[in-house]
């Protein structure tokens, strides 16, 4: 049997299509091609004249003109590669951008240098300039630019890749002899009987065919309680099989699997979320049609005017190459590097350049419930003591008893509450599993159970509803402690609201930002916390293709979306999202799935990131307007617009205010800051 989600025959997903960078950053290690290339391109900047100027550093020897030509050579097509490749892609999508004005510059320089060589070889009195020079320090710079942006964000991993992480290598089938045999996941098929021991991760779909067990599934759709699962019951493959051992008929495998659709939900989305046009190729691109249509008109109008062909082609190459800076290439990088610096120290890991120019127009913000607006873990949230045969400490010292051995959410919640009260439990004797009902046992001598409503109400044994009422609103889950048949106490335990969620929500609002919170868990749950919270816009019982489909129903309606999440189940939504959050203490899957990492877990950080796109948006128009405006100026001058007045651009000239505005440029992303 196939199995779509084996570990080791994974289809990896097209980062190209999600991570908002240019599709250089797949064309090889840009870091050595950067050290190699300069390795090649420093004896050429000591050999070469910088556009027809000799520098004082500069020096020539017998033969140093055949080692430039050697050298600028390899340069060109082992430096060069990413941005020809580059080129070729962008062309035959009929986009060109940053990677064909990049081409031209480099192209032109390396063929019409290769002329400029021949011709001085063969008349050496009548010396033609060439641009070894601009062609070597043009492919380290965006090498350089290329890498120092590809250092700052994050690669993005494989969030299928987690996902198929989720479900075991081997799992323990019953044989029709009632013998068992392990087997590997890829070899199971629907029908067969698989038992599921107390912690196991549930390994496929299926249906409880005996057994009784709690099954947390928070980590796959999202719902913090833990489920009570009988026979006859669904169980869904990923989730973690609580304390009871279960034996599972197969339902569904491989590509018909619950996870598995989940995973093509993600693959989907991120194949139809389309490549956002960065600013800065949208910048290359009308430069790249500017100087072609400039450098073309000057080589037509020079011929016509001058009859000299050599004339000619000298200013149409002087404009391609100028219409290249250097400032361009490191325009977005320096800032983008500057920006993620900054965005770590506040506990923001960056992933997508593309989330700092969307974040201005952000008018939703979709959060999940569970470990994003609360804490995502069971806590005490409260004891009601109904019976006085149990003070609240000796109730809890009980509990504590039954519950101490066993590993589901809700017992490690009881403990934890237990440890950080310095309450330590009393020791308990036949303990056993009630099937369906709770735990028993017997501690100092008395008949102890743990149970649910459900079992209280068959017992027909009295208690207040108005006990219940605030806790059950809050979506709290209940147990009850029954000691020698007597209702004694009931136990809430519940997902906590973070400490800062109310005032982020409050301050989205200023920004006139809408909350809109989803959720997995039930209706009224999530009706208490966004009461709570102020959120007026809430969804509650979501399967992850419900939560897709809201943030997709809001994207059709042209609305700028922004989803928070940590679970598996936020996976499809984070990565459909304008912008997708995660939360760094969910799940590797979200994390993956996001453009956004937020490591210290705290709402209040996405505060921080849209102040932070604000700045890097300013200053990345400041560098594009800096990078650019220099090609304004200096193109029609290459081009010989003032010519008639006399007035042409000096090759030197030139340099010299490629070289200021590269100057300006870096300087100008250093002063980037963040409002706290």
């Amino acid at each position: 049997m196939h199995m779509h989600m084996d570990h080791g025959n994974m289809e990896s997903h097209g980062h190209e299509d999600m991570s908002g960078m240019d599709h250089s950053m797949h064309m090889g290690n840009f870091k050595q091609k950067f050290w190699l290339s300069l390795i090649l391109a420093i004896p050429i900047i000591f050999l070469s004249p910088m556009m027809g100027v000799d520098l004082p550093f500069q020096f020539t020897f017998p033969g140093s003109d055949w080692l430039v030509l050697i050298l600028a050579s390899i340069l060109f097509f082992y430096g060069g590669q990413p941005f020809l490749s580059g080129a070729k892609i962008e062309l035959k999508q009929k986009n060109p951008a940053m990677m064909t004005l990049i081409s031209m510059g480099i192209s032109v320089s390396y063929f019409y240098s290769v002329y400029a060589f021949i011709m001085n070889q063969l008349q050496p009195h009548e010396h033609v300039m060439d641009f070894f020079w601009e062609l070597a320090t043009l492919i380290v710079i965006m090498l350089l630019g290329h890498w120092i942006e590809m250092n700052a964000i994050a690669n993005a991993g494989d969030a299928l890749q987690k996902m198929a992480e989720l479900l075991p290598d081997k799992v323990k089938r019953l044989n029709n002899d009632g013998s068992e045999e392990e087997i590997a996941l890829q070899d199971v098929k629907e029908n067969d009987r698989l038992i599921v021991r107390a912690g196991d991760k549930i390994p496929a779909d299926g249906v409880i065919v005996k057994g009784s067990t709690s099954v947390d599934e928070s980590m796959v759709t999202g719902e913090s309680k833990t489920v009570t699962k009988n026979e006859h019951d669904n169980v869904i493959g990923g989730s973690v099989n609580g304390s009871g051992t279960v034996e599972i008929q197969v339902t569904g495998t491989g590509e018909t699997g619950y996870l598995s659709k989940v995973m093509d939900m993600v693959k989907k989305a991120q194949t139809e979320k389309s490549k956002l046009e960065t600013l800065s190729d949208r910048v290359a691109k009308w430069l790249f049609y500017i100087a072609l249509i400039a450098g073309v008109a000057a080589f037509i109008i020079w011929w016509l005017v001058d009859k000299d062909l050599s004339i000619a082609f000298e200013r149409m190459v002087t404009v391609f190459i100028i219409a290249c800076p250097h400032a361009l290439g490191l325009a977005i990088p320096l800032v983008i590097a500057r920006s993620t610096s900054i965005a770590a120290k506040h506990g923001l890991l960056l992933k997508n350049r593309n989330a700092l120019e969307q974040a201005k127009d952000i008018q939703y913000v979709m959060l999940d419930k569970t470990g994003t607006l609360t804490e995502g873990k069971f806590t005490v949230t409260g004891i009601e003591i109904i019976s006085a045969k149990a003070t609240k400490e000796e109730s809890l010292k009980i509990i504590g008893a039954l519950e101490n051995n066993a590993n589901h959410p809700l017992a490690i919640g009881i403990m934890n509450y237990l440890e950080e009260n310095n309450i330590s439990p009393y020791k308990v004797v036949n303990l056993q599993n009630i099937s369906g009902v709770g735990i028993s046992g017997i501690v100092n001598n008395q008949e102890v159970k743990i149970v649910n409503e459900k079992e209280v109400k068959r017992l027909q044994l009295p208690f207040k509803e108005s006990i219940k009422t605030t806790y059950e609103a809050q979506g709290n889950t209940l147990s009850f402690l029954i000691i020698n048949g007597i209702l004694v106490a009931m136990i809430a335990l519940g997902d906590s609201i973070k400490s800062e969620s109310k005032a982020f929500i409050s301050n989205l609002k200023q920004q006139e930002i809408v909350p809109v919170m989803l959720t997995g868990d039930n209706v009224s749950a999530a009706e208490a916390v966004a009461n709570y919270l102020g959120i007026t816009t809430f969804y509650g019982g979501l399967l992850p293709e419900d939560k897709e489909k809201i943030v997709q129903k809001y994207l059709d309606e042209g609305k700028q979306v922004m989803m928070v999440g940590d679970g598996i189940n936020d996976a499809p939504s984070l990565v459909r999202a304008t912008i997708g959050i995660a939360i760094g203490a969910g799940t590797d899957v979200a994390i993956d799935s996001a453009d956004v990492v937020l490591t210290d877990s705290d709402p209040k950080d996405i505060l921080r990131f849209l102040s932070l796109a604000k700045q890097t948006q300013r200053k990345m128009i400041q560098n594009l307007w800096w990078g650019a405006g220099y090609n304004l100026i200096a193109i029609p001058l290459a081009a010989g617009v003032l010519a008639p007045w006399g007035i042409l651009l000096n090759p030197a000239v030139g340099a010299i205010l490629m070289s200021l505005s590269t100057v300006i440029v870096a300087a100008n992303a250093l002063t980037l800051r963040i409002d706290n």
